[in-house]
C-alpha cells in the first residue's frame, strides 16, 4: 500500500479479501485456534511459523487493524493495545528496566506524566522531564548514561504546545537512542512523526481514530529505522532472550525486532490487549478518519478565530492561529492542521469557568476529546477539583482554562452555545 494516498490506505490497508470473502473486516471473535498437530504448534511457539494460538497474543482482527495504522504512519510493524496509557506504557518498558532512564517532556498529558513521574519510577525507572521549549544545554544534560529513549507528544494534550520533533530526535541520536512520540491529537493526518526523524509512534486510538466513543485502544507503530544493534544500550533486543528458546529479536526479525519483542514478552506477560470487537469499532472509524480531521480542524478553527475576538474570553491557546505562540511550529510539523482542540480562558476566573460549564446546552461536559460531538470540561472544577488556584497554576492548568474540542456539529450551532454559555458565565 506504499504507493496509495492516505485516505485509501484508511479504506484499504491491512485487510484485503480475496475471492469470496467478506469485504468487511471480520471479526475473529476467539480466545484461542486449532491446529492438527503438537508439531505446528510447536512452530508457532518457538516464533518460528506465522499464525494464531491464542488471542492474547495476537488476533486476525486486531493484526489487521494495527497493521493499517502501521501503513498509515509509514512504519513497519504496529501491535494494538488496551489503551493509550497501556501503548505508552510498553513502548518504554520494552526499552527500559530496573535502573534504566528516560528523557521526557514536561508539556505531555497528565496520565503519562503520573505513570511515568510516580508508576514507573516504583518499578526502579528513572525520568528526567525537560520544558520543550528548554535550550539546547538544559537538553542535553537531561541525559545520563543509562538514558534508553525520549518521549514528546506532537501536541500536547491539553497545553496544545507542538513538540519540536527533529530537534529532540537529534538530540536522541547524538546518545544513541530512539525517540518516542505520541502522535495522537494531530493523527497520521495531519502529522507524520517518522518524516522527521521519530523512532517510535503511540497513539490513543479512542480519540480521533475512533472518533465516535466507541472503544477505549492503544497502538505502538515502529518506523523501522532504529539500529537496535549500534550499541550495547538494548540488550533485551539484541542478545538472546532465555524466556523465548534463546531467541535473538534483532537477528530474527530484523526490522520489526521492536514490536516482535512487544508481543512476545510484553503481551505474553502483561496481556494489555484489546477485544477484537473494539478493534472492529476502530477500524470503522479509521475508515473515514481523513474526512472527519478536516472537518473537525476546520471547526475550529473558525471556533478559535470567535473565542479570541469574544470580549469575555481572557486568553486564547489554538496552535493554528496567527500569533499564537506555537503556530511557527504547527506551520512547520501539522501545515494542514493541528486538531479540534482549543484550550481558552473565562474572564472571571474559576467561578465564571464553572458558570460558562453549567450554562452549555450543546456541547457536552465529559472527561472526552476528539469526539465527533463537541466536548468539553473544566479540570479546575473536575479532574483537578482537589486544588487551589495556586496548586493550579504550577502544575500547568489554569483555574479558568477549558478544554474545548469540537466536534462535526454545524460550526453556526457550537458558536451559538459558546455565545450563550459566555454570556451568562460573564453577566
Amino acid at each position: 500500500m506504499q504507493d496509495f494516498g492516505l485516505a485509501t490506505k484508511c479504506l484499504r490497508a491491512g485487510y484485503t479479501p480475496k475471492n469470496g470473502e467478506p469485504i468487511a473486516l471480520p471479526i475473529v471473535q476467539s480466545t484461542t485456534y486449532k491446529y492438527e498437530s503438537s508439531d505446528a504448534m510447536g512452530a508457532l511457539f518457538d516464533l518460528e511459523a506465522d499464525g494464531y494460538f491464542y488471542t492474547r497474543l495476537a488476533n486476525p482482527t486486531n493484526d489487521a487493524v494495527a497493521a493499517k495504522i502501521a501503513a498509515l504512519e509509514g512504519g513497519v510493524a504496529g501491535v494494538l493495545t488496551s489503551s493509550g496509557q497501556a501503548a505508552n506504557l510498553f513502548a518504554v518498558l520494552n526499552l527500559c528496566s530496573a535502573g534504566d532512564h528516560v528523557v521526557a517532556s514536561t508539556a505531555i498529558y497528565g496520565g503519562t506524566f503520573n505513570l511515568f513521574n510516580v508508576t514507573l519510577r516504583r518499578f526502579g525507572i528513572d525520568f528526567t522531564f525537560v520544558s520543550p521549549d528548554c535550550d539546547d544545554e538544559t537538553l542535553e544534560a537531561a541525559f545520563c548514561e543509562n538514558t534508553k529513549a525520549v518521549f514528546g507528544e506532537t501536541l500536547s494534550n491539553p497545553s496544545l504546545n507542538v513538540f519540536d520533533i527533529e530537534r529532540f530526535a537529534a538530540a536522541a541520536h547524538r546518545h544513541g537512542v530512539p525517540l518516542i512520540v505520541d502522535n495522537t491529537f494531530p493523527t497520521p493526518v495531519n502529522c507524520r512523526p517518522f518524516l522527521f526523524g521519530a523512532d517510535i509512534v503511540t497513539h490513543s486510538t479512542t480519540k480521533y481514530m475512533d472518533g465516535h466513543a466507541t472503544q477505549v485502544g492503544g497502538v505502538i507503530v515502529d518506523s523501522g529505522n532504529f539500529d537496535w544493534t549500534q550499541n550495547d544500550k538494548f540488550p533485551g533486543l539484541t542478545t538472546p532472550d532465555d524466556s523465548y528458546h534463546g531467541v535473538t529479536y534483532t537477528e530474527r526479525f530484523g526490522k520489526a525486532a521492536f514490536i516482535t519483542k512487544c508481543v512476545a514478552q510484553l503481551m505474553r506477560d502483561l496481556g494489555s490487549i484489546p477485544s477484537p470487537h473494539n478493534a472492529f469499532l476502530l477500524n470503522l472509524g479509521l475508515e473515514t478518519l481523513p474526512l472527519r480531521v478536516k472537518k473537525h480542524c476546520e471547526n475550529a478553527q473558525a471556533v478559535a478565530k470567535y473565542l479570541q475576538n469574544n470580549k469575555n474570553v481572557s486568553w486564547v491557546s489554538f496552535p493554528g492561529l496567527p500569533g499564537d505562540p506555537e503556530y511557527a511550529k504547527a506551520q512547520k510539523y501539522m501545515p494542514h492542521g493541528t486538531s479540534g482542540v482549543i484550550s481558552f480562558g473565562v474572564k472571571g476566573g474559576r467561578a465564571a469557568a464553572t458558570k460558562f460549564m453549567d450554562a452549555l446546552r450543546l456541547c457536552n461536559i465529559v472527561t472526552h476529546v476528539a469526539d465527533a460531538r463537541t466536548c468539553v470540561l473544566h479540570p479546575a472544577s473536575t479532574t483537578h477539583r482537589q486544588l487551589t488556584d495556586a496548586q493550579l497554576e504550577e502544575c500547568g492548568v489554569k483555574p479558568d482554562l477549558i478544554r474545548l474540542s469540537v466536534g462535526l456539529e454545524d460550526v453556526e450551532d457550537i458558536l451559538a452555545d459558546l455565545e450563550q454559555a459566555l454570556a451568562v458565565a460573564t453577566a
